[in-house]
């Protein structure tokens, strides 16, 4: 059969020299020597039966069975590209997300550099980030739903069947609007319960470590409590209000550097705990994870050297 002896060089040298109009062209543009382009029009004519080009003064013309020829010829590599490609995406598509659990901290400190390292090494692999306590997303890590908790490290008990990498240290600031009133000096311990303060809700992580920082202050109770883990929030009413925020200092790094937030002049070296990478022990991380893991080392130590 005519069909099964025409192959896909045939195609697309006969193609391109049709586009170009000269061997010379084709040559170049397919990275081949004239000879081989000549060979294959040749071998191509012989198996159609049919002349596809000839010669006119210096340079050459398709004729009319070339015409006709080059319109499904034409249609057929498109077709084809078009097939490799939809076969490609869908190999993608269905390649599993790298999936990464970030405490908000992380989220906003570290990961968007991580990210921006990590798309420079075009991996084409696909990433999904969620945020959320650390409680939560480590039960996640446990059932397989995450590849990677980015966060603070948990109690021992809680890190069974876990490996902890540390990156860095990160303490908890009480953070108010510029202007607030307890920024002008006298006891802030004593003036906490004349504001709202937001407080980490009781499932985060850095709770325990802000409810025993504030009985060693004397600060038994708060009247007026908020609890809430949505910095977006946190970011909004205290800037609009006498709020006090107790919150991770990454989370709000960039608003007291850019005089936005201020932080209350208190010590609370206390509240500092680690901050690493969390995995389960029984899956090796794969090779996108590996790469991410990295770029989220060198955005880790980019950051906390820049203060």
């Amino acid at each position: 059969m005519i069909g099964s002896r025409v192959k896909y060089r045939h195609l697309q040298t006969f193609v391109e020299v049709a586009r170009q109009g000269s061997v010379v062209k084709a040559a170049d543009r397919l990275n081949i020597s004239q000879p081989a382009v000549t060979k294959t029009i040749r071998e191509l004519e012989e198996v159609l039966g049919v002349l596809l080009f000839e010669r006119e003064g210096r340079g050459i013309r398709i004729t009319r069975p070339g015409e006709v020829f080059l319109r499904h010829a034409a249609a057929s590599l498109t077709a084809l590209r078009q097939g490799i490609d939809s076969v490609s995406q869908e190999l993608l598509d269905n390649v599993p997300p790298v999936r990464i659990g970030a405490l908000p901290t992380v989220s906003t400190r570290i990961m968007p550099r991580a990210m921006a390292l990590f798309l420079e090494e075009e991996t084409r692999s696909r990433i999904k980030i969620v945020t959320g306590e650390n409680a939560v997303l480590l039960e996640q890590l446990r059932m397989g739903d995450l590849d990677l908790v980015v966060g603070r490290l948990a109690a021992p008990e809680k890190m069974t069947g876990f490996s902890f990498e540390h990156l860095y240290s990160e303490k908890v600031l009480f953070v108010v609007r510029a202007g607030h009133p307890l920024l002008a000096g006298g006891s802030v311990f004593n003036g906490l319960g004349d504001y709202p303060v937001l407080m980490p809700t009781r499932g985060s992580i850095i709770r325990p470590f802000v409810e025993q920082f504030l009985i060693a202050n004397g600060v038994a109770t708060l009247p007026t409590q908020v609890e809430t883990v949505s910095d977006s929030f946190g970011r909004a009413f205290v800037r609009s209000s006498d709020a006090i925020w107790i919150i991770s200092s990454g989370v709000v790094a960039g608003d007291i550097a850019d005089g936005l937030l201020a932080s209350l002049p208190i010590d609370t070296g206390e509240t500092k705990g680690p901050v690493g990478l969390t995995l389960r022990t029984d899956a090796p991380p794969s090779l996108p994870l590996s790469i991410l893991m990295q770029t989220i080392r060198q955005a880790a130590s980019e950051v906390t050297a820049a203060g």
